[in-house]
């Protein structure tokens, strides 16, 4: 039992690293645009909260400075597709290229830094509980933001007007424009947001998650990321349903391993991409279930006066 209780709480940590840049990049696409380039804007976050906290022993800072990291290199990635009109997939591709290339120049020097020690982290009194304190109450309260995010998200898209008016530019831009909306701008506004998620993620990997940099940490959670969108057919909830769900094939390797049971180390860690394959072929067998949830201009370009 108190393996398994383990087994759920080191679950639900590594499921909210993807929950939340999973939420930012879903706040892209409920707009119509689809960034690629999560893995290296979260690369670049990493670095960005990492130093800060070597510098100045505050996570709340390191957050900080990875979220404005994420939100920077998104609000140059929007200024490219949404008004220069580049190509969306080309230029994500090109922002996680970036990313992982720069974030390992100018980490560099902090490869063999430390991080101050951290608090233990537990809800009083529930914390006490049997299995369950263990499994849900003694978590970081980053891990708690990830399911009030998507509680929010949820409220902000179904039951706001800002939420229907960002669905309908996904939707339907030009309907949008001819309403007198800032398409643009609106678009624009959703990309830095989805940045900045996605910035925070990549800050808590590398300072809460596995306190150290390491080039090319990130290992690849950009891009399940940015396939749970797919997986969840654009809804919130699913989101972080299958944020937890990959999370726990990615700890189920290490629990395996620490059970004794004798399978190649390889092959548990492909796990995680090879749930993510199985999963992306098994939703493309149903290809008018997607298009039905699907924001319908996702990835199209939007020329004003056309």
């Amino acid at each position: 039992m108190e393996s398994t209780a383990l087994l759920i709480a080191a679950s639900l940590n590594a499921g909210t690293v993807l929950a939340i840049a999973a939420l930012g990049l879903l706040i892209n696409e409920k707009a119509g645009i689809v960034n690629l380039g999560a893995e290296g804007m979260m690369l670049c976050a990493a670095l960005a909260g990492f130093a800060v906290v070597a510098t100045t022993g505050s996570t709340a800072l390191g957050f900080a400075a990875g979220m404005a990291a994420g939100a920077v290199l998104a609000a140059i990635f929007g200024l490219l597709v949404i008004w220069l009109n580049t190509n969306q997939y080309a230029t994500g591709l090109a922002l996680s290229l970036f990313g992982g290339g720069f974030s390992a120049f100018a980490g560099i020097n902090y490869v063999q830094a430390k991080l101050p020690e951290q608090a233990q982290h537990a809800i009083p009194l529930l914390s006490d509980i049997p299995f369950l304190g263990n499994a849900l109450f003694k978590h970081h309260p980053m891990v708690y933001v990830g399911v009030a995010l998507t509680l929010g998200l949820i409220w902000f898209l179904y039951r706001t007007r800002a939420g229907l008016v960002l669905r309908s530019v996904g939707e339907s831009p030009e309907s949008a424009h001819a309403l007198g909306y800032p398409v643009r701008r609106i678009r624009l506004m959703a990309v830095v947001a989805g940045g900045a998620l996605c910035g925070l993620a990549g800050a808590y990997v590398s300072t809460v998650y596995t306190p150290l940099w390491v080039e090319g940490m990130i290992a690849g959670k950009g891009w399940i990321a940015l396939a749970l969108t797919t997986f969840a057919t654009w809804r919130p909830a699913r989101v972080l349903l299958g944020a937890y769900l990959f999370g726990g094939v990615t700890m189920l390797q290490f629990h395996l391993q620490g059970i004794g049971v004798n399978v190649p180390s390889q092959f548990l860690t492909m796990l995680p991409y090879l749930a993510t394959v199985v999963v992306l072929v098994l939703i493309s067998r149903n290809p008018a279930w997607i298009r039905v949830n699907m924001p319908t201009s996702i990835g199209k370009p939007f020329y004003p006066g056309s």
